[in-house]
């Protein structure tokens, strides 16, 4: 026989009807204000690269001359080094403060999905500039442009990517634009995912995530 009593509404559903709980999870699951500026300004410098990257790639030369094609191409290596920087403090911090816990109301495939992306967008950070980076190095004419970031600090290649044979190092030059290409590729559509992924839980599901990632008013 059932009972006739009320069954314990889920945790999903006094969510929705507790306003003020919604209030106390952001408060309490904020990442670190150093997190956030880390967060933000990776997030912004990868879409400025992704803007210089297209410019140079598919700008023809009456709009974009040979000489302006350098100048893009110089902001890019030297902002995706500072990417590449900027992430390394990232992971540092990571490991020495605890991120907050994602909301309770998290189901437990949708908590090791977010972990998952995660991951594989940190992977996605470092490969992209260190395989652009390697690239880079292994250019013909490397030895003759000597690489500086903004114009102003010197950068090294990686030395041992500019001393083969040349017909193999134009080879390599070659298999590893392709491979800085499918990074690029790839980190664009596990960041679709993670973009969407947190407006789906903002907005449809009504969990506050996007506050973890803001300062607080």
């Amino acid at each position: 026989m059932k009972s006739s009593e009320p069954t314990e509404p889920s945790a999903r559903a006094r969510m929705a009807h507790e306003p003020s709980a919604n209030v106390l999870i952001e408060d309490r699951a904020r990442y670190t204000h150093i997190a956030m500026l880390l967060h933000w300004t990776i997030a912004l410098l990868i879409i400025a690269n992704v803007a210089l990257g297209l410019s140079a790639a598919l700008l023809p030369s009456s709009i974009l001359s040979d000489t302006g094609a350098r100048v893009v191409i110089d902001m890019h290596k030297s902002i995706g080094i500072t990417v590449l920087g900027l992430a390394s403090l990232r992971v540092l911090w990571r490991l020495t403060h605890r991120p907050p816990p994602l909301p309770s109301v998290f189901l437990g495939w949708e908590k090791a999905t977010a972990h998952a992306a995660h991951i594989t967008l940190y992977v996605l950070i470092f490969a992209l500039p260190l395989s652009g980076w390697m690239h880079d190095s292994a250019w013909s004419a490397a030895a003759s442009h000597p690489m500086t970031l903004f114009g102003v600090v010197p950068w090294p290649r990686i030395g041992f990517l500019m001393h083969f044979e040349p017909g193999f190092q134009e080879q390599l030059h070659t298999q590893l634009g392709t491979l800085h290409t499918l990074c690029g590729y790839a980190l664009y559509a596990v960041l679709a995912l993670h973009i969407l992924g947190a407006l789906k839980h903002q907005w449809i599901d009504r969990h506050p995530v996007l506050g973890r990632m803001l300062p607080k008013c």
